[in-house]
């Protein structure tokens, strides 16, 4: 079994069945499958996107300052950790939300050592704000933290059961691996992460486990070793 996890969710899962904006449903779905795993002994790092709030990307694309825009996602990403935080604080969860950019009183600066030293004292640690700088992913901010935290596996999850020849919600025909090479995944263009975020990775030889958070009970599961997913290694 994982001794510590990065869990990475999706900001866009969030919204459940909203299209937009935070579903309190499924935020606090994720809290008590979070309190699962935590009871195992298990100790976890988060990353949670912001797509539910606002997109760099897709702002840029309609006129926005891509640095400004990219900001404006770091701060999405905040108001996220803080739901997270709350719906942990209510379930009885000991967390701490650590921010990229400096954001007192809102969370503490992230460092590695604050981070390792808070998950060896039980407490759950939510990553926010990505890696603080624009033109990089809250996927390369998971890779990131996963690695400097020493976790041993990064789990993605996300609303499909892992990863596909094609997208499976638009391609029927699409077919699921259940382990997958970082390299295949580069050279087959697969939509799992950016090529930044499985580069870094490979590179330092951080598993990737990719499933469905969406089904109550899943990552229980995972860190019971059922196969329900997709594993991307070297």
């Amino acid at each position: 079994m994982y001794k510590r996890i990065l869990l990475k969710l999706s900001g866009e899962s969030l919204m459940g069945k909203q299209g937009y904006g935070i579903d309190i449903e499924r935020l606090n779905d994720y809290a008590r499958q979070i309190k699962e795993v935590h009871e195992m002994g298990v100790q976890i790092g988060i990353v949670i996107g912001g797509g539910n709030i606002f997109r760099g990307l897709t702002g840029a694309g309609k006129g926005f300052d891509r640095v400004k825009g990219d900001q404006m996602g770091m701060c999405a990403t905040v108001i996220n950790s803080l739901a997270l935080s709350s719906a942990l604080d209510a379930a009885g969860v000991k967390n701490k939300v650590l921010t990229a950019i400096r954001m007192e009183p809102i969370g503490e600066f992230y460092t590695k050592w604050k981070a390792i030293e808070a998950m060896e004292e039980g407490k759950v640690c939510i990553f926010s704000a990505g890696t603080g700088s624009p033109y990089f992913t809250t996927d390369t901010g998971s890779s990131l933290r996963g690695i400097e935290i020493e976790a041993d596996v990064m789990l993605k999850g996300t609303r499909v059961d892992g990863i596909y020849t094609a997208d499976p919600e638009k391609d029927p025909t699409a077919t699921k691996f259940d382990d997958i090479t970082y390299q295949d995944v580069i050279a087959k263009n697969l939509k799992v992460m950016d090529v930044t975020a499985t580069a870094m990775c490979m590179q330092n030889n951080l598993p990737i486990y990719v499933f469905n958070m969406d089904i109550v009970g899943n990552l229980k599961k995972v860190m019971e070793g059922e196969q329900i997913g997709t594993l991307v290694h070297n």
